[in-house]
């Protein structure tokens, strides 16, 4: 059986979650083969599904949805019937409704939804001081990927017949949540920039930023275009890029969901069949 694993990895928790599936699926004699379309030039490019039997897509969890540009990708592609199944990272708080949000592109697609899973990563504000999986992904995730490789390979393979069937909608329209996607630019007022610093220019964060938004030459993001997830801060070598620190929204934002900072790091992941 050939499998495309397909993923959108900012900041590199999806990325890390795709290669431990990938991993997962080639012990249980399938050719799983990995789709990197964080980059404009990559989703531009886009990936030949007519040569698989079944994939699955990965993405982070950005204000309750996959990211705009990940959704927007999604619907441009053709399904057939083929299977497929979902994963998603997140930094502690709110999952849902991204499952039902991004299996509703699907399947409008005519992708056949049969798995997905959730898995705790390093939240990206973690960049500005926050402390939201610090540590993750671990072996708790590694367990949790061979339980979830393991089940959707039976379902791409027929072996279990089942298909994904209720995801929490949660209780918010897609005006709503398309309204929550502007948080991201209250909790991160000060887009990735140099600051005037000095740096070697090697270029690095203009050629992975998802949107198109970082100019390297002038060290700053078009503020019209920057999606805010602070790829381009995690992958600087010389930690030239900064944003505002963070540090002053982690308790509220703690105690606005109800939660302590050992609660939140205690959660696990989940399978969704």
């Amino acid at each position: 059986m050939n499998i495309a694993i397909v993923f959108f990895s900012a900041t590199g928790n999806t990325r890390t979650m795709a290669r431990i599936i990938r991993d997962h699926f080639t012990t249980l004699s399938a050719k799983a083969d990995l789709h990197d379309v964080t980059t404009q030039a990559a989703r531009q490019k886009g990936v030949d599904l007519s040569a698989y039997d079944a994939a699955v897509f990965g993405s982070p969890v950005h204000s309750l949805r996959a990211p705009q540009l990940m959704r927007d990708w999604l619907a441009t592609l053709d399904g057939n019937g083929m299977r497929c199944a979902m994963f998603f990272t997140f930094g502690g708080f709110m999952v849902h409704p991204a499952h039902h949000s991004t299996a509703e592109i699907l399947k409008r697609r005519g992708f056949t939804v049969v798995a997905s899973a959730e898995f705790p990563g390093k939240h990206t504000y973690n960049l500005g001081g926050w402390r939201a999986f610090p540590d993750r992904p671990d072996d708790r995730e590694r367990d949790l990927a061979a339980r979830y490789a393991k089940a959707a390979y039976n379902r791409f393979a027929g072996n279990d017949p089942g298909v994904l069937s209720y995801l929490p909608q949660g209780p918010f329209s897609e005006a709503e949540l398309t309204h929550f996607e502007s948080f991201r630019f209250k909790m991160v007022g000060k887009l990735p920039t140099r600051d005037g610093a000095e740096c070697s220019l090697c270029g690095l964060c203009e050629e992975i930023c998802p949107s198109g938004a970082m100019n390297h030459a002038a060290g700053i993001a078009d503020p019209h275009a920057c999606i805010a997830c602070l790829g381009c801060v995690a992958a600087c070598p010389e930690d030239a890029l900064v944003i505002n620190s963070t540090r002053e929204s982690w308790q509220p934002k703690l105690s606005m969901s109800n939660t302590t900072e050992a609660e939140l790091n205690a959660q696990t992941g989940k399978i969704y069949l």
